[in-house]
């Protein structure tokens, strides 16, 4: 393995809290994370204790009110601090960012009553969350999703199953959209599961190409019972506030590509400048040079394109299309890097010994988490041209 240390990235950061915030991440990375990556992904080994260990830190919660036990953050430092543990292991930076999705819903539309009741343990208490939009018939086309929530007395019943779920079978609790009304959009609504509610169960985790660490599972809901206080928002608006939620994700997706992109270039400096052929390191051959250069060119553009919606998004002002072409450009440009990263070191990057074959598998999923991008690129194009068919 090479010995050569990769170089912290050089961030632009708004305040001092900020950078003490990305020296405590590092810490953790390189402490508790990194070292023990390759070993359980490869065993598929989940490591919630050290997601406990970012919720006692305050790393759970960064993009909300500190009120509710958030940590205040600008989304333009979540957002590095989720590319940073993405680089250490993917599998705990897009598990950091799908349970800020899964808080999402309740944080930004929630009644206050619920906000006090259920974000401080949600943000800062130790739970786990997960998002359930997805099912096994309704992927890009979310709207025409099936399960259903009838009401029954004071509260509703929720029956039908959720497909693609990450934290499937181990969150506490589940952010999910179901079918109160019409076919469409304008029937589905946003309801707050318990993870132990009856009638709520998990199927086999799916066998992935990468993160294997990371459960990915279809979620049975068989008669779950909650109650109305747990409706997230109006009956119909729950597609409206899965779409809002997503504009945000879709930046944590772009943020850790760039981790993973950015782990797989520093492995491939690494590599090159010691591996030696015909008498001199293989880093002084100049195709080498312009690839690993075309390399790092692609993950500035990519960070400073996520940056730059995320600091849209903290002025309050509209970012869906930059989201869009965020996650678009930095997933593609992680697929580039780590398939290049993976060429750099030849044999070696097609071995299990060193990481680069893991960034390459890893990579792929980036490209159809929270929107294939295909759909992405239909969403930049609405944005430029109006909808289809007008």
């Amino acid at each position: 393995m090479p010995d050569r240390a990769p170089q912290p990235v050089d961030r632009q950061l708004p305040t001092d809290e900020a950078r003490d915030l990305i020296s405590l991440v590092r810490d953790i990375a390189q402490r508790e994370i990194a070292p023990k990556a390759a070993e359980e992904e490869d065993a598929g080994r989940f490591p919630r204790e050290v997601f406990t260990l970012l919720s006692e830190s305050g790393l759970l919660g960064l993009p909300y009110d500190s009120e509710y036990g958030g940590g205040d953050q600008p989304y333009e430092v979540y957002l590095q601090v989720l590319e940073e543990l993405a680089a250490a292991r993917l599998t705990v930076g897009l598990g950091v960012s799908v349970h800020s999705l899964a808080c999402y819903s309740l944080a930004t539309y929630g009644t206050k009553q619920q906000q006090v009741e259920h974000l401080p343990a949600m943000l800062g208490g130790g739970l786990l969350g997960a998002y359930c939009l997805s099912e096994p018939s309704s992927g890009s086309d979310a709207a025409s999703l099936r399960t259903k929530a009838v009401r029954d007395g004071d509260g509703w019943v929720i029956t039908g199953t959720k497909a693609w779920i990450t934290h499937g079978g181990i969150a506490d609790f589940y952010t999910v959209m179901a079918r109160t009304g019409e076919e469409g959009p304008r029937g589905i609504t946003a309801f707050l599961v318990p993870g132990d509610a009856a009638g709520l169960s998990a199927a086999a985790p799916e066998k992935k190409m990468g993160m294997k660490g990371s459960p990915t599972a279809q979620v049975h809901f068989d008669g779950v019972r909650v109650g109305d206080e747990r409706r997230i928002g109006d009956e119909g608006q729950g597609f409206a506030i899965a779409l809002s939620a997503l504009d945000s994700g879709r930046l944590g997706i772009a943020a850790c590509a760039i981790g993973v992109a950015q782990a797989a270039l520093d492995e491939a400096v690494a590599y090159a400048t010691e591996r030696r052929q015909f008498g001199k390191p293989i880093v002084d051959f100049q195709g080498l040079r312009f690839m690993l250069a075309d390399m790092a060119t692609q993950i500035e553009a990519g960070r400073a394109l996520y940056l730059a919606a995320a600091r849209l998004r903290d002025a309050g002002r509209p970012f869906a299309k930059q989201a869009a072409m965020a996650k678009l450009h930095c997933t593609d440009t992680a697929m580039r890097v780590t398939t290049d990263a993976v060429q750099i070191l030849g044999g070696y990057g097609y071995t299990a010994d060193f990481p680069a074959e893991r960034f390459m598998r890893e990579a792929k999923v980036l490209q159809i988490v929270e929107g294939t991008n295909q759909i992405q690129r239909m969403v930049i194009a609405r944005h430029l041209a109006g909808p289809e068919g007008r």
